[in-house]
């Protein structure tokens, strides 16, 4: 900062001391002559001023800081002094003291009236009132104690403020230690719990794991006592199913031999007729030729010899019909029984002797083919599906193939029973897999034959003499017995229409490219060897019904002329034989037969005859036809 120059007129001396400063005083000069200047004034007064200072003036910067002494110089103008000489002498005859004036020209004062320095570059001018020297000398100590007091205050304020800074800054210091040990802290701590948590993470794991041991070998002692008490109770039912087998076997052979009996019994009765008949003959025709030799004349009037025979010839007619009165069939149709019987016969002789000779265990073969059998349904693609996956199980060398053609004959007589079981579709897979294993058609009419005695056809009459009781009667002709039981008349009959059913399916099925070789002749066959050969009672009316509706379609379009002179005959003598018993049981079916006949039903196409090309839903499945009118009305059979 450059000097300040003060210009005064002309140094004044009172009572040696010097109103005006010395030109050539330096700043610290001032300072000391001010200081002696109040101990002066401190002496001279008995009383100690409030305004006195004990301590020597001190020049401090803006920032609080000492400054030198020797860094401001005045300086006085001559010009000035001479300029201001009559003012000073004007003030002095008036006994005013004039401040002295200084030009600051100089000075370098910025533009910015925001500046921070401002208020301390402001010139200030002070008015003194005509007083003393002391009073001008105490008000100068005043202004310059108050400044003093100020300046004071304000080196306060800033040590203050600068404390307050260091304090603040050790706070903040202190803050930030605070909260880096804390920060340590917390992540010791959590090294801790981390520790902690592991540690218990292990015990628990540990535990876990003993638990779990613990469970597993429970479960398996568990496993092995089920393991232990299911072969045993697997023992048990297998040593329970073989002495039911054996039971069956054995009750079975009773049957059998039973049935053997009655047969034997039957056939010595017809021999027993035949021979009582021949007797009686001979006896007629020794009679006659007596009364010849005693008679001719009479005799060759009324005829002659010839009429005698004739009425001989009657008469043996007639005990032949007495003697076959029991079992009713054509021979022919009794000797393709009888065929087909020895062959199944001969078979299961053979799977007996494969099965005993071998240790393996073909039960799973038949769950096969029983499982592909009930699902067969009327549907193009899933008959041909099921027709080639039985086909390979025949080929299949791991069974015999008399064994997989002996299941399939009795799984597929033995679904007939089931409700969803679809008549026509299985007589599709049966033609299909007997087209190219033609001596499974025999074993499938045999089993069919055994299942049900009219598909011979043949029916066996009740006489007390060849029957010990109808029991005895109804197992022979097809009731099943269960746990000594015997079944009702109306479920037989239901089983009975099923199996008829199929076979009316079976010979009229026509596959392209295969041969059927149980066809439409085979049909035409059955059909006039039952009209010929079997009286007219319940049994053979549902049968005969049943037939008609599978197979009746088909026989019409073949023969034409020749059927319908089949379905006079059956008109005009099975439906009067059946109306002349006069039971109330038989006007169901009778009924049902006239309807066929009259309404002439065999001209439509039986439902689910033709297999659908896609599959359909459960609702337009057509297999809930097959046994509708004998699950609905089947009370009404007898």
């Amino acid at each position: 900062m450059e000097a300040v120059k003060l210009e005064i007129r002309r140094p004044q001396i009172v009572n040696g001391i010097g109103l005006e400063p010395d030109p050539d005083w330096s700043f610290k000069s001032l300072l000391s002559e001010l200081d002696s200047l109040e101990k002066k004034l401190n002496l001279s007064s008995s009383v100690s001023l409030p305004f006195a200072k004990t301590k020597s003036r001190e020049i401090y910067g803006e920032k609080g800081t000492k400054r030198s002494s020797n860094a401001f110089v005045m300086r006085v103008s001559d010009e000035e002094f001479e300029d201001s000489e009559g003012e000073n002498e004007e003030v002095r005859d008036r006994g005013l003291v004039k401040a002295a004036r200084f030009n600051c020209n100089e000075f370098y004062f910025s533009s910015d009236d925001d500046s921070d320095d401002q208020p301390c570059l402001d010139v200030q001018t002070y008015l003194m009132n005509e007083v003393g020297l002391v009073e001008s000398a105490l008000y100068e100590l005043t202004h310059e104690h108050q400044l003093g007091v100020k300046e004071e205050i304000r080196n306060t304020i800033s040590a203050l403020e600068t404390d307050l800074m260091n304090e603040s800054e050790k706070s903040s210091s202190a803050h930030t230690k605070v909260e880096k040990y804390r920060e340590a802290r917390r992540e010791v701590e959590r090294k801790f719990d981390v520790q902690y948590q592991r540690r218990v993470a292990e015990g628990l794991d540990n535990h876990l794991t003993a638990v779990q041991w613990d469970h597993e070998l429970k479960s398996q002692i568990e496993e092995r006592k089920i393991r232990s008490d299911a072969a045993h109770e697997e023992a048990k039912r297998r040593e329970k199913a073989l002495q039911e087998e054996r039971l069956r076997q054995e009750k079975a052979k009773a049957e059998a031999e039973a049935k053997l009996k009655a047969e034997e019994a039957n056939r010595a009765a017809l021999e027993a007729e035949r021979i009582a008949a021949k007797e009686a003959a001979e006896k007629e025709a020794a009679k006659a030729s007596k009364a010849n030799t005693s008679e001719v004349p009479q005799t060759e009037a009324s005829g002659g010899p010839n009429a005698t025979s004739s009425r001989v010839e009657n008469d043996k007619t007639n005990k032949s019909e007495l003697a076959g009165n029991m079992l009713r069939a054509a021979e022919s149709a009794l000797k393709l029984e009888r065929e087909r019987l020895q062959k199944l016969k001969e078979l299961e002789e053979i799977n007996q002797s494969l099965r005993s000779s071998s240790n393996q265990n073909f039960d799973s073969t038949g769950r096969l083919i029983g499982r592909l059998i009930r699902q067969i349904s009327g549907n193009k693609d899933k008959v041909s599906t099921q027709a080639s996956e039985l086909v390979k199980i025949f080929n299949n060398p791991r069974c015999p193939q008399t064994i997989s053609i002996a299941y399939f004959a009795q799984k597929v007589v033995s679904n007939c029973e089931s409700p969803s079981h679809s008549a026509f579709a299985c007589a599709h897979v049966i033609v299909l897999v007997t087209s190219q294993f033609p001596q499974a058609m025999d074993l499938v009419l045999a089993e069919i034959h055994r299942a049900c005695i009219y598909t011979v056809p043949k029916h066996i009459s009740y006489t007390k003499s060849a029957f010990e009781s109808k029991e005895a009667y109804w197992k022979v002709i097809g009731y099943k017995e269960d746990d000594g039981k015997i079944e009702s008349t109306t479920d037989y009959l239901v089983r009975l229409d099923s199996y008829m059913k199929l076979y009316g399916a079976l010979v009229q099925t026509e596959v392209a490219g295969c041969q059927n070789v149980h066809g439409l002749k085979e049909g035409w066959a059955w059909l006039a060897r039952f009209l010929n050969a079997l009286p007219a009672n319940m049994y053979t009316a549902v049968a005969l019904y049943a037939f008609l509706q599978m197979a009746g379609f088909a026989l019409f379009r073949k023969y034409r002329s020749q059927f319908m002179k089949m379905l006079n005959f059956i008109s005009e003598n099975f439906l009067n034989a059946l109306r002349s018993q006069d039971d109330p049981d038989l006007r169901p079916i009778t009924s049902k037969i006239q309807c066929y006949l009259e309404d002439k039903l065999f001209l439509q196409e039986p439902e689910g005859r033709t297999l659908q090309s896609s599959l359909l839903s459960n609702n337009m499945a057509p297999e809930s036809d097959y046994h509708g009118p004998y699950h609905q009305q089947s009370m009404h059979f007898y």
